[in-house]
């Protein structure tokens, strides 16, 4: 029986593709009636633009896959067919996606960081399938349950906030921290939400573009800077009490921005790194060193934070529906989702993909 599938061919190359419909196992969950994120970050635009990166070209050691591979990482859907060793889950649930791929027996694993898994991937870019398709068949303990009151397409958006939600809890972010987020695209508009969530009384956001300013504000950014029309050391210190921020989140990734924000982090203050950068980045070490400043990195979200997020989402602490600025199918994704993500990046955060069987 086959399916339609959304699949990575290579550079500029994305195919809807006729593919065999998936079976369920043992300890898997088949899911249908999916809906799916496009995005301008990476990686599903930036291996479209400029080739396989992330995702293998040769077999993955946990999958067994290469490219061509069905794309998709930040989805839901329905539950149709569950492993006959399951007992706790129903046909009908609707439920969100938790994409890590890991192996469960390196030094990380083993210490409960599947995000650090010396083999990791993703399903939706390193095998298993992905969420632009009509079937998916995952592990069970990828499924989360979507509370009754959260939509199944904000139920797609648990990814991508449980980036931000993870990079705070490693943060030493504690009540009455000033904080800074640099980047206003769909991770820094996260970072900003989830630190609005969790009572930040001074939240800075960093940001060029007029529209994502904008954004930035809605979800809950009390100031806006544009680093090209002011200084943002000086800004952010006097917004600071002359001090700095106390914690920065770093989701853009450009050198000049770092450079600055480095500065406007207080001493013993902390830079978090959330970017994935697409070049050899320099590190002005003295800028930590004679301020005491810490710069950690982190990465995607540990188990555990789907279920924090859907939460949040649940009891209206956090509120991302805004987040959705298109609607399209999934046979639109390249002219309606990844070209208008390159051609209009400033006027999208997440384009929704609802995929229909």
């Amino acid at each position: 029986m086959m399916m339609k599938a959304v699949r990575f061919h290579g550079k500029g190359d994305i195919r809807l593709d006729d593919v065999e419909v998936p079976t369920c196992g043992k300890g898997q969950v088949k899911v249908d009636r999916i809906h799916e994120y496009a995005h301008g970050k990476r990686p599903h635009l930036h291996e479209y633009l400029g080739g396989a990166n992330i995702m293998p070209t040769t077999p993955h050691p946990i999958t067994k896959e290469k490219i061509p591979l069905t794309l998709g990482h930040e989805f839901s859907g329905v539950i149709e067919e569950v492993g006959d060793d399951i007992t706790d889950l129903q046909i009908g649930q609707r439920v969100s996606v938790q994409p890590i791929i890991y192996d469960g027996t390196c030094g990380a694993c083993r210490d409960g960081l599947i995000n650090c898994c010396d083999n990791n991937g993703f399903i939706g870019l390193s095998g298993w399938g992905g969420g632009l398709s009509e079937h998916v068949v995952v592990p069970r303990a990828a499924i989360y349950e979507i509370p009754d009151s959260v939509s199944i397409k904000i139920g797609a958006l648990a990814e991508p906030i449980s980036v931000a939600w993870h990079s705070i809890d490693i943060s030493p972010l504690k009540k009455g921290d000033k904080t800074l987020v640099l980047g206003g695209g769909p991770i820094g508009l996260a970072v900003i939400q989830c630190l609005k969530a969790r009572g930040v009384e001074t939240i800075i956001a960093s940001e060029v573009s007029a529209r994502r300013k904008e954004f930035a504000k809605q979800f809950g950014a009390h100031h806006v800077i544009d680093p090209t029309q002011e200084d943002i050391v000086a800004r952010v210190r006097e917004i600071c009490g002359g001090v700095g921020a106390d914690v920065a989140f770093d989701a853009a990734g450009v050198q000049a921005g770092l450079d600055q924000a480095l500065k406007a982090v207080r001493a013993q203050g902390t830079m978090v790194n959330i970017a994935i950068w697409e070049k050899p980045v320099q590190l002005q070490m003295n800028d930590i060193v004679f301020r005491e400043r810490k710069y950690i990195g982190t990465t995607t979200f540990v188990a555990g934070d789907f279920r924090k997020v859907l939460d949040a989402i649940a009891s209206g602490s956090l509120q991302p529906e805004a987040m959705i600025t298109r609607v399209i199918k999934m046979d639109e994704v390249e002219e309606k989702g990844f070209k208008a993500l390159i051609e209009e990046k400033d006027k999208h955060v997440k384009i929704l993909v609802e995929v229909s069987p």
